[in-house]
């Protein structure tokens, strides 16, 4: 039984472990802040054990990471790069949840003091949609267009924007509200985030997708040459885009982003019984013909050991949890920066963890 430190309580952290502790192949160790958020966390997951920590304080980080054979951060993002340090200090594998572009440089500044995996950006988006993206266009010789598209959204909308927070506020200010990496006539470039609005239609539900950020990870850098246009957009209901962009263009919100999380945290409750909708799009030349490849899914809240979990809760944890997997069973480089395009579709979808994608 491998030991691995989970740090980070919350909505995801709290998934991670259950999914973990019930494996039976892991000893998991959970942390954070609030010794009450830790101990909720494990309570009736066998093979777990709580820890109060701080994040930024190596003394009280000590206990959880040594003797540990992986560190797993589900902290916020910007707690990232001084875990990763200490992911070094200890000779820990590391894998995080980030989406967000600067702490993942950051993060990979260690790699090179390392001599265990980084693998940075697990979880859904990037993450899993990563995967498959790349799963749908090897077959091809060449790629006009890879598309990829990520919503978690409320099952029962009930306000205006038809959204409910599912997780983190600051990573779903940030997306908003930073620029986005494409390619375009395949070289990079950046993209306004809130434009690029377009329709969907999935399993005959109607949605709108625009640009956000972050959902590529490392794919601009590493498909660059292969892929003519490379994007991402979140799917929300229709008529979210408009109110979005009203609040972040005409009331100039994106320049005050700790009023915004304010008024989300005060106006959007949060919610356990959401769906995640995944969209991913390959359209090239394969064995000579003109076609496209899809992956469409979604995933619903669901009952697991007595308990509901919120469909982003299961698709994120799933994600770091499958990749945690294919590590320790040699799928995946045992040092260096690990992107996920370098993880194998099959073999993750097969995975115990990836199964929920499947």
């Amino acid at each position: 039984m491998r030991t691995v430190a989970v740090l980070g309580a919350g909505k995801i952290g709290r998934m991670l472990a259950h999914m973990l502790g019930h494996s039976g192949d892991y000893q998991v160790r959970v942390a954070d802040v609030s010794l009450e958020a830790a101990r909720r966390a494990v309570r009736d997951v066998p093979n777990t054990q709580p820890f109060q920590v701080d994040f930024d304080d190596e003394r009280t980080l000590e206990p959880v990471l040594s003797g540990a054979a992986a560190v797993l951060s589900c902290c916020p993002f910007e707690c990232n790069p001084f875990i990763a340090e200490q992911a070094v200090k200890y000779d820990l594998h590391y894998l995080d949840l980030t989406e967000d572009i600067e702490t993942t440089r950051s993060v990979l500044r260690n790699v090179e003091r390392s001599s265990k995996a980084f693998i940075p950006q697990c979880g859904l988006a990037p993450g899993f949609i990563t995967i498959t993206g790349v799963h749908l266009m090897k077959p091809m010789e060449e790629v006009e267009s890879l598309k990829l598209r990520v919503g978690a959204l409320p099952r029962y909308p009930s306000n205006m924007l038809k959204y409910n927070l599912t997780w983190s506020t600051e990573g779903l200010i940030n997306e908003y509200g930073n620029p986005c990496e494409v390619l375009r006539d395949g070289e990079p470039a950046w993209v306004q985030p809130l434009e690029g609005l377009e329709e969907l239609m999935i399993d005959g539900a109607r949605y709108e997708a625009f640009n956000t950020s972050g959902g590529l990870g490392s794919l601009c850098q590493s498909l660059q040459g292969k892929v003519k246009n490379l994007n991402y957009r979140s799917i929300r209901y229709p008529g979210h885009n408009l109110l979005i962009r009203f609040l972040y263009n005409e009331l100039k919100m994106n320049q005050d982003r700790d009023t915004l999380r304010t008024i989300f945290e005060r106006s959007l409750p949060a919610t356990f019984q959401d769906v995640v909708v995944i969209y991913v799009s390959a359209i090239g030349k394969q064995q000579g013909q003109y076609v496209e490849r899809t992956y469409a899914r979604t995933v619903t809240h669901q009952t697991i050991a007595g308990s509901n979990w919120s469909a982003i809760q299961i698709t994120t944890a799933a994600g770091i949890a499958g990749v945690l997997d294919l590590l320790f069973e040699g799928h995946l480089p045992q040092r260096g920066f690990v992107r996920q395009e370098d993880v194998d579709y099959q073999r993750f979808i097969q995975n115990r963890f990836g199964k929920y994608y499947a």
